[in-house]
């Protein structure tokens, strides 16, 4: 007879999921939360703990496997408290070798007693004292001889190698056992590729975590393997799906239509009024870009186009036409820029080309910032909520709850990647209901760029994207001499911005630290800053006023402006306006002058602390220079020694002009991040594969995904879900 159950209500209660303990929890900080996340933590290096070695023949440096027998085992005080173990090898019965422990634990004493035969593996120290290893691995000699190499894996805080390798074997057998870890590529997509050239996923992966011992390819990180070829082929291939994917969904959204209208007294469309206004004409890049431009808006598509052109190309001005057929459909047009001075900038130039033609129609342009008083603010908000604004222009204030626009149909983010995603997707939600009401879901976008994309990043980063490129800089540019100056020569340096002011021109400084710093120094004032911070921040502030000090003295009767983040922006835009008009002849700041800043009168840029800058912000800075008519010069200032890759940064600078050349060598230097800001949201989509070498692999599965897409729809979408996960959403902004 069976026995009764327990009715009590702790027998019938569902038992409490246990908490997770360090090492679990120190894995999720890694970003170790699944399986295939494990199976995907390739190991840094491998050790070979295959073989035993002697002690005899050993030298110094050499990281060993030898076997012995504990002769002493004790706890010194001094100098310090430690574990000291000697061991004699086993192998010719005369040499030994001290193991020196920190940390330690009792286990360890255990283990390491005088008599137990131990196996011993770390780097051999050889002194005046002898053979030494300091914080070695150790086990029995008993324990099995491993048949292949040892995985050493990228770890952190709190995290045992051992507990990792744990870990990923046991994901290892899980995934690679179960039917949906299975292959996703199917025949087709398989011969299409080219598969046969490179090993099956299972077999990859457990060659790249358990590689054989003659495995000399990958002890010497040969990713030319074809167990890697196979995993980077995946993961390009898991992107470019994830771009088509984005790319087909925006096609089945809806946008507004942005054909111009008749206006009851105005015949000629704003575009072609701004077109006979402007005092310039048109380069044939800016001609055919503004073309496409058009066509995108002409359909009920979004329009997601990514405009790049070099420093000084004219995207200002086809954004204006973008705009004018905005405003010529009757909807409202927002340009939202990174800094305020660079929203100053965009805004007194659209002021200028477009006030008198908006006005003749009844409507204006917007300024919204968040420096802004209050009752200016809302009195500005108040234009664009009832469409009298037709153009908006603006800072981060314009994605506000409190800014809300009657009729928006276009949106253009210029200097897109220093913004986020977030910040990306609020802007494009800011069409209201009414609008929605006729259909539109979300207004067209254009995203604008001073920093030229390689083509390798175009196809697989921005594979999701149209992008039009203005090739061609307008007529009258200067070209621009670049000198690199070691900071030795610092006082010829300045005699050069004497005799530059002296025959009325003007002369930028720039010194570090980059954004970074004027994200620490922000971060500075608050209770949480990091030490690191605080000391970055004023390090940056001294840097600058230290500078902007030292050159009032050496040029007196000089108007010698000084700009940085800390300044509050109506001083900031005083300072800006002063060298501007020419009352300052010389500015020192930091690189919030970057991008935007149009002084034709200025000829000579000096670059402090050059090497501490990324290419693409050289080559920015530099573009402040050579607006005018007058020879400008650039001068980069470098403290030695110079890293080896500081000297490439200055030597590409002073050998080329052209932005794309210098974005294709900043890429193989820095990879993507400095040209995609936070399209990921700061998360490296591409972990195996690398752009500079992997063009072919590229190729591939760019041709490969649309056809997957459509024949094996499920195959891709299992394919995306392994490899990407939730973060394919981040290339959807």
């Amino acid at each position: 007879m069976a026995a009764p159950k327990d009715p009590s209500p702790s027998a019938q209660a569902p038992a409490k999921p246990r908490a997770p303990n360090a090492q679990q929890l120190a894995l999720q900080r890694l970003g170790l939360r699944t399986d295939w996340d494990l199976v995907l933590h390739l190991p840094l290096r491998h050790e070979d703990e295959t073989r035993i070695e002697g002690l005899a023949h050993a030298h110094d440096g050499q990281t060993l496997q030898f076997e012995g027998t504990v002769t002493h085992s004790e706890v010194s005080l001094r100098p310090r408290r430690q574990l000291r173990v000697t061991v004699l090898d086993a192998a010719d019965g005369r040499s030994s070798c001290v193991l020196r422990f920190m940390h330690f634990y009792p286990q360890h004493q255990k283990t390491l007693a005088v008599g137990e035969l131990v196996r011993v593996r770390g780097e051999l120290r050889v002194g005046l004292w002898g053979r030494e290893m300091v914080h070695p691995t150790f086990k029995p000699a008993s324990a099995p001889l491993p048949q292949g190499l040892t995985p050493v894996y990228p770890s952190g805080a709190g995290l045992s190698q051992a507990y990792l390798r744990k870990a990923v074997a046991g994901a290892l057998q899980r995934a690679l056992d179960e039917r949906r870890w299975q292959d996703t590529l199917t025949p087709e997509i398989a011969s299409q590729i080219g598969l046969q050239r490179f090993f099956d996923l299972r077999k990859a992966l457990l060659f790249l975590h358990h590689p054989s011992p003659d495995s000399a390819a990958v002890l010497q990180g040969d990713r030319d393997h074809p167990a890697w070829q196979r995993l980077k082929l995946e993961e390009l291939l898991a992107q470019q799906l994830s771009q088509q994917v984005a790319r087909r969904e925006r096609a089945r959204s809806r946008a507004p239509v942005l054909v111009g209208v008749a206006v009851q007294g105005h015949d000629a469309p704003l575009a072609d009024a701004l077109l006979a206004a402007l005092p310039f004409g048109l380069t044939g890049a800016q001609t055919r870009v503004s073309a496409e431009i058009a066509a995108d808006l002409a359909r009920p598509v979004p329009m997601h186009r990514l405009l790049q052109g070099d420093v000084g190309a004219g995207k200002t001005v086809v954004a204006a036409l973008a705009a004018c057929r905005c405003m010529d459909a009757g909807w409202q047009c927002a340009l939202m820029a990174p800094t305020e001075i660079l929203a100053q900038q965009h805004f007194a130039k659209l002021v200028g080309w477009l006030a008198p033609l908006l006005a003749q129609r009844g409507l204006t342009v917007a300024w919204l910032t968040g420096s802004q008083k209050k009752k200016a603010r809302e009195a500005m908000a108040a234009q664009v909520a009832s469409g009298q604004a037709g153009l908006v222009v603006g800072t981060h204030a314009l994605i506000q709850d409190s800014v809300q626009f009657a009729r928006l149909g276009l949106a253009v983010i210029d200097e897109q990647h220093r913004f986020g995603v977030a910040q990306r997707l609020a802007l494009r939600s800011k069409l209201d209901g009414a609008a929605q009401a006729d259909g539109a879901q979300e207004p067209h976008l254009l995203m604008m760029t001073a920093t030229p994309i390689p083509r390798t990043l175009a196809m697989s980063h921005l594979a999701d994207l149209d992008v039009s490129t203005l090739d061609e800089l307008p007529p009258g540019r200067t070209p621009i001499v670049t000198r690199v100056v070691s900071d030795e020569r610092r006082e010829e340096v300045v005699q050069r911005i004497a005799a530059q002011v002296a025959q009325g021109r003007q002369v930028y400084w720039v010194c570090p630290l980059i954004q970074e710093s004027e994200a620490a120094q922000n971060a500075s004032q608050s209770p949480s800053a990091s030490d690191d911070g605080r000391k970055l921040a004023l390090q940056d502030l001294r840097n600058v006023t230290d500078t902007h000090a030292e050159l009032c003295d050496a040029l007196p009767g000089v108007g010698v402006g000084l700009l940085h983040s800390r300044l509050p922006p109506a001083e900031k835009q005083a300072v800006m306006d002063a060298f501007a008009r020419g009352e300052l002849s010389v500015l020192v700041s930091t690189t919030v002058i970057e991008v935007g800043v149009d002084v034709p009168n200025a000829s000579l840029m000096v670059i402090d602390h050059a090497e501490r800058f990324g290419l693409s912000q050289l080559h920015q800075l530099r573009g402040r220079v050579g607006r005018g008519a007058a020879a400008s010069a650039c001068v980069l200032l470098y403290t030695a020694p110079l890293s080896p890759t500081g000297r490439e940064r200055l030597k590409a600078m002073a050998q080329t002009h052209d932005g794309f050349e210098i974005a294709r060598i900043d890429l193989a230097l820095r990879g993507p991040g400095e040209f995609l800001g936070a399209r990921q949201s700061g998360e490296a989509m591409l972990r195996f594969a690398d752009l500079a070498t992997d063009e072919d692999l590229l190729e591939q599965a760019r041709h490969a995904a649309p056809l997957m897409l459509d024949r094996y729809p499920e195959a891709a979408q299992a394919h995306l879900q392994r490899w990407l996960g939730a973060r394919a959403e981040f290339l959807k902004a």
